[in-house]
């Protein structure tokens, strides 16, 4: 069958095939194939099923149909306070089902790492654009709830300079927290933090030692973003931690 390229992607070469997606395989694959096939068991539809390698030795994926939010500009329903709830409540489930698994191992949950507008498939719902499920997993590690909804609070607010109203990034970061019932939230703010200063490190490191996608990001002008976003989100960690109390 004809292969298509699929938009958004900066690091890998996804293409779909049919009603699948291929991907280059790696040493997370396996993990991500249990994953998905422990989330496809617990009957959560907010993630594509597992199918297998095909004769490229590429990982198979199911295609989720839907409006992938991976351009600047998006419709206002991507980023309304109702589907910042949708998301946080779909983190949840999806953290729920991995709880006390073998996959989460001595960790709280199993993370996604990169959740973001660019990696969640929208659908209408009564008529607007909401989330309904999470594509590329092949970051998922064991670790943290804290760590996927400072993620979220991260991207899905675009938290860094471009920021026009503290308070109303304040106001969206605790509902997120509020929708998730996120307990441990004193901590979200500096897990913003961390999750920034981690990354634009991690480019760096990366293209020093020659990985060619992480040099394509730093010449992108990546890491000085990341690291305005980080100086933006430290000046005003107090006024988005108090909101959060």
């Amino acid at each position: 069958m004809p292969e298509s390229s699929l938009p958004g992607g900066f690091v890998n070469a996804v293409v779909r095939v049919g009603d699948t997606v291929r991907r280059p395989a790696s040493a997370r694959t396996r993990f991500v194939g249990d994953l998905l096939r422990l989330l496809e068991v617990g009957g959560w539809s907010g993630a594509p099923r597992c199918l297998g390698v095909d004769e490229k030795g590429r990982e198979v994926l199911s295609y989720l149909a839907g409006h992938v939010a991976w351009e600047p500009r998006q419709p206002a329903a991507v980023s309304s306070d109702e589907s910042l709830v949708a998301v946080a409540r779909l983190v949840r489930e999806f953290h729920d089902l991995t709880a006390c698994t073998p996959l989460a191992g001595d960790h709280e949950v199993v993370c996604h790492n990169d959740l973001s507008p660019k990696n969640t498939v929208y659908r209408p719902v009564s008529g607007a654009l909401r989330p309904v499920a999470f594509i590329d997993w092949d970051l998922a590690a064991p670790g943290a709830r804290i760590h996927d909804i400072a993620h979220v609070c991260w991207q899905y607010l675009g938290l860094g300079p471009a920021v026009v109203d503290v308070g109303e990034a304040a106001r969206r970061m605790r509902l997120i927290a509020d929708s998730y019932e996120l307990s441990d939230r004193q901590r979200l703010v500096s897990t913003v933090l961390w999750w920034q200063d981690r990354c634009w490190r991690g480019i760096e490191a990366g293209a020093d030692a020659g990985d060619v996608a992480m040099v394509r990001l730093r010449d992108a002008g990546v890491v000085r973003e990341v690291q305005r976003a980080c100086q933006w989100v430290s000046d005003h960690q107090g006024a988005l931690e108090g909101a959060l109390r």
